[in-house]
């Protein structure tokens, strides 16, 4: 069989084996991004679940607008409203998850031979998307505060021509980190001068366990350059599987016709029920319930990492999403020290990853969110414990 460019580019392994580890019942895993089961609102779901099935039974049962649900549309669009974000229904997309809005703006923006810029570390599956459309990906370097504008301006300088700009802002996958405002601005203004389009990616913006909420890139958008990407995964169940794209019209209009040669629209039901569940229920107050027990077990992680990882090793201290970021003497290559690690009952994913290069070895993302307090302190004591063997 003689298969397709695009399909060579498609190396999902590392994904599947995430998600392998997660389901083994002796494996503390801190590798996926995975939500904890007990934050989600199973009973709320049920009761909106039933009413959509007793009331609008043969409706939910059909197919729906490719754009979405419009009552869903409209809710989506006064939250984004008290955010600052200028929009209306009719700048929503909904998809089947952010990994679907990944994809709709390849079909968006991509032919092949093209250059993606993007944060370095970023998001393993973002790469995998882009690379799909058998694009390049050229990193561009962060620092605590963000990315470095003076590094995309070079970058920018050197590839005039690069078609798209893939960012997370806040509370960045993998390394937990926020961008500051000024950071922030200044990358909005070199894009707006080169015509790049940006795609905000923000799965993690309303887990915050500490600060003040920073101004997306989107509510400072003038010249419609950036596509904003929500999702339920995170602040309702992955399950569901639903997000959705907010732009101006003319790109929603491009992506809703990327959209309709994928799947034609999201799933019908489960459009009704979360958008009956938002009518009876306060989402906000479901997120802090949330966001307590999240900061208890982030909390809990920095205090044991501090307790028994050995010096040499750092990480990051981040003010709210999934995941911190932990950096090993630059000679050890955390990909080597998987398997011992496994073997002995715990896992995470190597820095290596979540690099466009897969040039660093040194560092390591662990996930908090879906491991107990208890087996958190148990996984990194045996981390520690390998660690020091190797040291």
């Amino acid at each position: 069989m003689r298969f397709s460019n695009r399909i060579q580019q498609m190396d999902t392994t590392v994904l599947r084996e995430l998600l392998a580890l997660t389901a083994k019942p002796d494996i503390i895993s801190f590798a996926g991004g995975l939500p904890a089961p007990e934050s989600f609102p199973v009973e709320a779901l049920r009761q909106a679940s039933d009413l959509v099935y007793r009331l609008r039974g043969r409706i939910a049962l059909q197919y729906s607008p490719s754009s979405g649900l419009p009552s869903l549309r409209e809710k989506l669009a006064r939250r984004h409203q008290s955010q600052g974000i200028n929009c209306t229904a009719e700048n929503f997309l909904i998809i089947s998850g952010s990994q679907q809005g990944l994809d709709l703006a390849g079909k968006v923006f991509l032919e092949p031979g093209d250059l993606v810029l993007c944060e370095n570390p970023t998001y393993m599956a973002a790469l995998s998307v882009f690379r799909s459309y058998e694009c390049s990906v050229m990193p561009v370097e962060t620092d605590d505060e963000g990315m470095i504008p003076s590094d995309l301006e070079e970058k920018l300088t050197q590839n005039p021509d690069a078609k798209l700009l893939y960012v997370i802002p806040t509370f960045q996958n993998p390394t937990g980190r926020q961008w500051s405002l000024p950071r922030r601005r200044a990358v909005l203004d070199i894009a707006q001068r080169y015509g790049l389009p940006i795609l905000e990616d923000d799965p993690y913006g309303a887990l915050r366990y500490e600060g003040e909420p920073l101004l997306s890139l989107k509510s400072m958008d003038s010249g419609g350059l950036v596509t904003y990407m929500g999702s339920f995964s995170k602040v309702l169940s992955p399950g569901i599987r639903l997000g959705w794209l907010l732009a101006s019209r003319e790109l929603i209009e491009k992506y809703t016709s990327a959209k309709e040669c994928s799947d034609l629209q999201s799933s019908t039901i489960a459009q009704m029920t979360v958008d009956a569940y938002l009518e009876s229920n306060d989402l906000d107050a479901h997120v802090s319930e949330i966001t307590a027990l999240y900061s208890q077990r982030r909390d809990r992680m920095l205090s044991a990492l501090s307790d028994l990882f050995p010096a040499g090793t750092s990480w990051t201290h981040p003010q709210g999403g999934l995941f911190l970021w932990v950096t090993l003497p630059d000679w050890m290559d955390t990909a080597s020290l998987l398997p011992e690690m496994v073997s002995r009952g715990v896992a995470y994913i190597p820095g290596r990853d979540f690099f466009a290069n897969r040039d660093e070895r040194s560092c390591l993302r662990l996930n908090f969110s879906s491991s107990t307090e208890d087996q958190i302190v148990e996984g990194l004591r045996i981390m520690a414990q390998t660690l020091r063997r190797v040291m």
